[in-house]
């Protein structure tokens, strides 16, 4: 008789963040509020040792759920787990980017469930296991980190192809052409090896400027200069590339 009765089907609940690991170790974690920008400070009994990576929220924020492929905007504490010294703080910068994308699903699911769910304003506890001792070197160890989420917003669309002016490059440089499915091909031909990097524009795109905190997903293609032999292409793997601005060259152009 249940079955047959009407009636629309109930939303599925909003997800929630999700704790891993040895969350008891951080029971005793205190955080005093010390103002905007500025880190809290930090109690815990030490020293602190996971063997498996551990997050939990410790204070819940009121904003909104974070949700799934928005991106979070947080600050930082790293701490060291042995003595509790600040090993970097980033409540006095700009807030950093956390993509929660499919890549972070697959490639650290424990910092992907910890995020979603979580409310602006929450300040999440990450317990890093230390390096295993090695040849010369002493164990590591664990590493404290204390993240507040400052706030969400959804990712930007992510575009299948460059929009912008085309712009006529110096000569001399390599050129470059769409194929008939629209994949760049590189010809190198009487080209010099240049004497220092140089950066060019081949389309001049209209979106807002890209920041050195930001994180750029891309479609590449690279070739060697002698030659002119392939070596990688995200086309080839059927899958654009992620990474954040800080570890390329970028800054300062337009999306």
């Amino acid at each position: 008789m249940l079955t047959a009765c009407g009636g629309s089907p109930a939303a599925a609940p909003e997800p929630t963040s999700q704790s891993a690991g040895e969350t008891a170790k951080l029971d005793s974690l205190k955080l005093t509020d010390n103002g905007d920008k500025k880190a809290p400070g930090v109690e815990f009994t030490k020293p602190l040792d996971v063997k498996e990576p551990t997050v939990k929220v410790i204070t819940e924020g009121t904003g909104d759920r974070v949700k799934a492929n928005q991106v979070a905007d947080i600050s930082i504490l790293a701490l060291s787990g042995k003595d509790g010294s600040t090993l970097e703080d980033t409540f006095a910068k700009d807030p950093e980017p956390l993509e929660l994308n499919d890549a972070l699903k697959t490639g650290n699911a424990v910092i992907y469930n910890a995020f979603v769910g979580a409310k602006v304003g929450s300040q999440l506890a990450l317990a890093v296991p230390g390096q295993a001792a090695q040849e010369g070197a002493a164990a590591g160890p664990t590493q404290l980190l204390v993240v507040k989420v400052i706030s969400a917003k959804d990712a930007p669309k992510v575009l299948d192809k460059p929009e912008g002016d085309a712009v006529t490059p110096p000569a001399g440089l390599p050129t470059v052409k769409d194929n008939d499915k629209g994949i760049p091909e590189i010809s190198v031909d009487g080209v010099k090896a240049p004497t220092a990097l140089v950066s060019q524009d081949l389309i001049k795109g209209k979106g807002p400027e890209v920041k050195a905190t930001d994180t750029l997903t891309v479609n590449y293609v690279g070739v060697t200069l002698v030659g002119g032999k392939k070596f990688d292409s995200s086309f080839d793997r059927g899958e654009k590339a992620t990474f954040p601005l800080a570890t390329s060259s970028r800054a300062g152009h337009k999306a």
